[in-house]
């Protein structure tokens, strides 16, 4: 059997470890996918009506437009957490130093992480999503070519976080670590513009919220789903994420690759 071929199959088997351990042990994604969920709906039925008036909107369906791109993204830096958490114990229990003695194509144990949790992520967008729908929200005007840029942005954007998340993971010295390190990628989207516009933020706090990877991102979202003004949005968002994808990546490899003490 040739390298690629090993390397495929190898990595196919990581990842069907990593999606057999998700599926055991729901709770870890389920307790990571709620707090978007329960956001959305704090942000929608208590706020909505006030938050609305803040946006220039007639009502709380317009802020519920507003929100949704937001916090589908917000999913994503929820969710990857549980990357860096797996890989951590991974390394910890000594997983990871049994798999460097067997004849493993080393790089699909990270490759099996970042796969597998790139679909769970996109699977718990697509859960929050159909709660956004089931509440109100609707992108009618989105043509198929926009839906589909959408999604690759979601992806694209899920890579970036998790190759981040995994190598947090591996510069943890526990999985409790390695979760608090993690904890910017829920609290970056606090302070972006998915429940305000970032220009309604005191002026000092505006360059944080704009100059930051979640706000171009789902101004980006946005504009796809919602047919708002892009500009240059798309191309910053879309620089962010292989910017975060390449550090991510060498964080990660150089890491793994280091010998053990």
């Amino acid at each position: 059997m040739s390298c690629p071929s090993l390397a495929v199959r190898d990595s196919r088997t990581m990842l069907r470890r990593n999606l057999l351990h998700a599926r055991r042990y729901p709770s870890g994604t389920l307790n990571l996918l709620l707090t978007p969920i329960m956001m959305l709906l704090l942000f929608v039925y208590i706020f909505g009506d006030v938050m609305s008036a803040g946006i220039g909107g007639a009502d709380r369906s317009d802020y519920i437009a507003y929100i949704v791109p937001g916090l589908l993204l917000m999913t994503i830096g929820s969710t990857v957490i549980g990357a860096a958490v797996y890989v951590s114990m991974d390394m910890t229990e000594g997983l990871i130093a049994r798999f460097r003695t067997m004849a493993v194509y080393r790089p699909s144990v990270l490759i099996g992480h970042v796969v597998g949790s790139v679909l769970q992520s996109v699977m718990s967008v697509v859960l929050v999503g159909a709660v956004g729908v089931a509440i109100g929200f609707r992108s009618t005007d989105a043509t198929a070519l926009e839906w589909l840029a959408a999604f690759g942005l979601i992806v694209l954007f899920a890579l970036a976080l998790t190759w981040i998340a995994v190598g947090m993971g591996l510069a943890s010295p526990n999985p409790e670590a390695a979760s608090n390190m993690a904890m910017p990628l829920i609290l970056l989207p606090l302070v972006s513009s998915a429940f305000i516009p970032a220009d309604t933020m005191p002026g000092w706090f505006q360059p944080i919220a704009e100059y930051q990877p979640f706000t171009p991102a789902i101004e980006t979202l946005r504009g796809l789903l919602l047919g708002t003004e892009i500009g240059n949005n798309g191309w910053i968002a879309i620089a962010w994420c292989v910017g975060l994808i390449a550090l991510g990546y060498r964080w990660s490899t150089t890491q793994f690759n280091r010998d053990p003490k």
